[in-house]
This record gives structure tokens, sequence and C-alpha cells, in this order.
């Protein structure tokens, strides 16, 4: 369930390998093994006896059966700061299909005895040093341990990947200020993990449509990352594209605009050539050209497949493109830079200044260029999203890839779970390892 929709993601979404992840296909190997001797001294009626137990004085460790052990687990993040919560609908549905144990080779489900508590995916959690001793869980279930002892480690890496990617998108977004940034980070990864990131992202979207009153959409590059949630990818020209144009960037927007259907965004990307001013008014130029022709004879429906919606500028770090000019440090100036963007926007605004138009088509013209927007990739994260933003580079658009996958530093999102209580005689009673302790969450609501 996303706190936006109040609908859970259910297995049809999922397609779980439930098969291989009841017998611990996935799990890591220590929980197998746990997951074996507590059958085995189930079956042996086994009971406590031991000598040096952490009960509470006056509780007697006598007729404790340890294989049937039932717990109260707790699953939460150390990220610092805000964490924006997804996979909880996930992790939730390996509970409900893969909690039991198996008989004579037949898997007897128990997931309706477990108590499950959980928060919606888009919901935060707030850390302000990361203490594990003042977490705030996201997921707690009481039952029988060994019945969901093998659930615990695809459990928490859909929790950590999702939660993570949310997060990221979700800072990126803040940092951007209202401005929408392209979900790019698809060539990055296996090609299975594009629905839950993808899931992720849209999620992270509307929490910061909720949390900053702001009607951005969701702008993915594959259809798989709207997988989960009805989406589907967007995109325009490669380099490649380019390429096979001989590297003639208008031919080739010129091509792609006659036969693609008009919904498909004109966006051209300008830096093949490492000349992104004259490459962008190339482009503007033949598409202008061709929209007038079409629109002076009345093909107003085919003139709009030559609107120019905006420019991808995606210079490589190791290049300063020729309109830049260079100050003095050869480094200086590398790659998409503010002095770029400013050039292509002047570059873009001035156009039609040079073209020799028909009085009652000058203002239409001016028009035209001036709603080109500018799309920056490359490099892009947070510090330098901010960096733009300071400096007032006039970027419409930012397109993010690889940062939205990071994991270390300010960005680790790891999950963990522990075992905070046990059910002794009836009763629960503390039982954390040092440095834990049982917590709670007023956003997680009764599952089942």
């Amino acid at each position: 369930m996303s706190i936006f929709n109040g609908k859970r993601l259910t297995n049809e979404t999922f397609k779980l390998d439930i098969e291989r992840m009841r017998r611990g296909w996935y799990s890591d190997k220590y929980f197998e093994n746990i997951n074996r001797m507590l059958i085995a001294l189930s079956k042996e009626g086994y009971t406590y006896s031991g000598a040096h137990h952490n009960l509470p004085q006056g509780v007697p460790p006598e007729n404790i059966e340890v294989g049937d052990i039932e717990v109260e687990m707790q699953w939460f993040t150390r990220r610092i700061g805000t964490t924006v919560i997804v996979g909880v609908d996930k992790a939730l549905e390996m509970l409900r299909h893969c909690t039991g144990y198996w008989q004579d080779g037949h898997f007897i489900e128990t997931a309706a005895r477990l108590e499950v508590w959980a928060v919606q995916d888009g919901e935060v959690t707030e850390s302000s040093d990361g203490n594990p001793m003042n977490v705030q869980p996201v997921i707690k279930v009481r039952g029988r341990y060994r019945d969901f002892a093998l659930l615990e480690t695809p459990t928490l890496g859909i929790l950590t990947r999702s939660s993570r990617v949310a997060t990221n998108v979700y800072e990126t977004l803040t940092a951007a200020r209202g401005k929408p940034v392209l979900f790019f980070p698809a060539r990055f990864d296996l090609h299975e993990v594009q629905a839950s990131d993808g899931y992720a992202y849209n999620i992270a979207v509307q929490r910061f449509n909720m949390d900053y009153s702001q009607k951005l959409g969701p702008f993915v590059s594959t259809d798989a990352q709207g997988d989960w949630w009805g989406g589907a990818g967007g995109g325009t020209v490669a380099h490649a594209a380019i390429a096979s144009f001989l590297g003639d960037t208008a031919e080739a927007m010129m091509e792609f605009s006659r036969i693609l259907p008009a919904h498909i965004p004109r966006i051209a990307l300008v830096d093949f050539n490492n000349d992104s001013v004259r490459d962008a008014l190339r482009v503007l130029n033949a598409m202008f050209v061709k929209y007038r022709e079409l629109m002076d004879a009345g093909h107003k429906e085919e003139a709009e497949k030559y609107k120019l919606y905006g420019v991808r500028l995606d210079t490589s770090g190791s290049l300063r493109d020729v309109s830049v000019l260079p100050l003095g440090d050869p480094n200086l100036d590398l790659g998409v830079n503010p002095r770029l963007v400013f050039n292509i926007r002047q570059a873009l605004d001035s156009a039609s200044e040079n073209w020799s138009l028909p009085g009652d088509w000058k203002d239409a013209a001016q028009e035209f260029c001036r709603n080109v927007k500018i799309v920056v990739s490359g490099g892009f994260n947070p510090e330098k999203i901010r960096k733009f933003e300071k400096l007032g580079v006039p970027a419409d658009i930012y397109a993010v890839g690889s940062y939205l996958f990071s994991n270390n530093g300010v960005t680790a999102s790891d999950f963990t779970a522990d075992v905070v209580r046990v059910k002794i005689h009836g009763e629960w009673l503390d039982m954390s390892k040092v440095g834990r302790r049982p917590r709670d969450n007023a956003n997680m609501e009764r599952v089942w």
C-alpha cells in the first residue's frame, strides 16, 4: 500500500519465485542452518537446558520449547536523516506466501498465525544519528521464528534497495527545487531490478509532490520501470542514432520527427560533435522551417511533429564544449557546466533574430525558440544540482543516472532485522542483543 492510494500491491504484481523462496534459495545459508536446527529440536521435544539465560529475575527457564519459540522481530534502517520507505508491500507478500514449514514434501502455510504490523510504502522515517536504539521500525512480526526465519534475507533486500533508490530520488528532487528529474539509471544495473527501481522512483516523486505541494510527473526510460504502477518508458534520440546519420544531428532529428508520433517529445541530443550551440541551432532552424511550412499549408496536426521540446546536453566530463572558451585552467568547465547551459539558453532565445521572416511570423518564431527546454545529464547528483540552482543556471530538467543507486556515506540505507522480544510462558519479554531494544512507530498499522 502506498500512502497515496491506500492499496497494497500483491503477488499478482510481484510474481515471487515462491517455491524456491520457501526452500531458502534466496536466504543466507545461516538462516537455513538455524531453521533446520529449530525444526529438529521441535521434533525432539527439546526444552531449554542452559545455565546462562537472560530471562528477567523470577521467570523460570524450565519447559521452554526452543524449537517452537515465538519471537517479535522488527525491520528498520539506520540511514541518517529522512528515509522514504519502499518495499514494504513486497516484503509482506514474501511473509504471506512463504511463511511455514515443509512436511512430507508439502509446504504447510502458517502466515495466518503471524501478527504483522507495517507502514505503507511512501512513509518516511527519521534518524538524527543512526543509533539503532532509537530507530523507527517499518515492519514488526510476532510468530514462531522457524516459520519465517528464511525470509529475513529477501525481505531486507527489497526494503534496502527500494528505500535507497526512493530516498536518493527524493533528495535529488529536493535539490532540483521542483524541476523534473528523469530516471536514467537502468543501464547501471541488472535488468531484473528495473520494475522495483521504477516503482521506488515513482513513490519518491509522489512523496515529493505531497511534501512540497508540487505536481511533478514521473519520467522513466524503460517500460519495465513502470511495470508495477502502470507507467511507460519515454525517450528520444541516442548518440548511436546520430552516428547512423553520419554525425548530422539536425538530419537525425528531422527524420525522427517525421516518423515518430507527435506525443513523443522531440528532445535533441546536441553534444555529439562537441559543438552544442551550433548543433542546437541547426536542429532548431531545420525544425522551425518545416513547422512553418506545414502551418502555412494548413497541416497543423503534422506541424506539431516538428515542435522542438528540448535539447539535451550530455558532454563528456573529459571534454570542454567548443562554445565554452578556456579561461586558463585546462580542467575548468569540462562536461556539462553552467557556462555551457547559459550559452545554449542565450543562443536559443536569440535564434529567431537572425531569421528572415514575414511580420506575422516573428512573434511565433520567438516563442518557438524560447519554449525549447534544456535538459542536462552526465554525472548529476544533488550536490551538482544544488550548485546549478544556486547559480541560477537555466536548466529546465535534470536527467540523473548512477547516483540514484548510490549506497555509501550519507546514502547508505542498509536495513536490518532484530528479534527484540520472545514469548515465554504466555508473556512477551524483552530479549534483544546489546545495543538494540523494542521500538514502535506510530505509522505502523496491523496488517494481519
